[in-house]
């Protein structure tokens, strides 16, 4: 049975007819090298004219993938904590920049991996910092302007427009894969019902519009499903009345 996007199509008019627009953004996480997959991702994301911020694990990272991002405008490079590592115990969610460890540790793999991305890709890095699996103390985001960071993105809508002084939030909102099930795309009417509700509140005033709002994929693990999904969902986006939000350089920003 085809989704039934009507609820959203809906919805998306009557921030139509209401005279606003969505700022809408796209980050795709766990990139390390050119794969079939990331071509796939670029191809779409330039017949749509969006830009992805492509979070590159700088531990990892491939030369041929700074080779690659400079022939391909629509992906912004930006920093995926440090080796994606996992410092948690077994009783604990995953994470690699929690205080699992001492925070002269933590801190010098986000200075390294700034640091690394910049070795790789040049200025075309942007200075976000996106911690794997969406997790970090807020001691640690209190380190990263320091180190030279302005943006951090996580999952979930943002309780503040600044996680610290001088670091905005700027978070991802939609995740259409089913991670704790079939590891497929979530159930799209499930999926159409979160984006509805969570635009109607935007344009209600009872969510904040002012943040971006951020759609995230993880092109390396992508099913035909998934795929499917993401293509009828950013098609709808994109050809609505919307803004597309990228994070400035850091110089740009001085």
């Amino acid at each position: 049975m085809k989704p039934d996007w009507k609820p959203l199509d809906e919805e998306l008019a009557r921030w139509h007819d209401n005279g606003l627009r969505l700022r809408l953004w796209w980050r795709d996480d766990d990139a390390i090298s050119v794969t079939p997959a990331l071509n796939r991702l670029a191809a779409l994301a330039t017949r749509l004219g969006l830009p992805v911020h492509l979070a590159v694990i700088p531990a990892l990272v491939r030369p041929d993938l700074a080779d690659w991002a400079a022939s391909h405008p629509q992906i912004v490079p930006v920093v995926h904590g440090w080796a994606h590592e996992n410092h948690a115990p077994a009783s604990e969610k995953k994470a690699e920049f929690r205080l699992h460890r001492p925070v002269e540790d933590i801190e010098a793999d986000a200075r390294a991996g700034l640091a690394r991305m910049s070795e790789v890709f040049g200025p075309a890095v942007r200075p976000m910092f996106v911690p794997p699996w969406n997790r970090i103390a807020p001691e640690v985001v209190q380190t990263l302007p320091a180190l030279g960071y302005r943006v951090l993105s996580t999952a979930t809508p943002r309780k503040t427009p600044l996680a610290a002084p001088g670091l905005e939030q700027v978070n991802t909102h939609l995740d259409p894969i089913d991670w704790r099930g079939s590891r497929s795309a979530i159930d799209p009417q499930r999926l159409i019902r979160q984006i509805t509700g969570q635009l109607a509140d935007r344009r209600q005033g009872d969510a904040d519009n002012d943040e971006p709002y951020g759609i995230l994929t993880h092109h390396l693990v992508h099913d035909e499903a998934i795929w499917t999904v993401v293509e009828a969902l950013m098609e709808r986006l994109t050809s609505a009345p919307y803004h597309p939000w990228t994070v400035e350089r850091k110089e740009d920003r001085q």
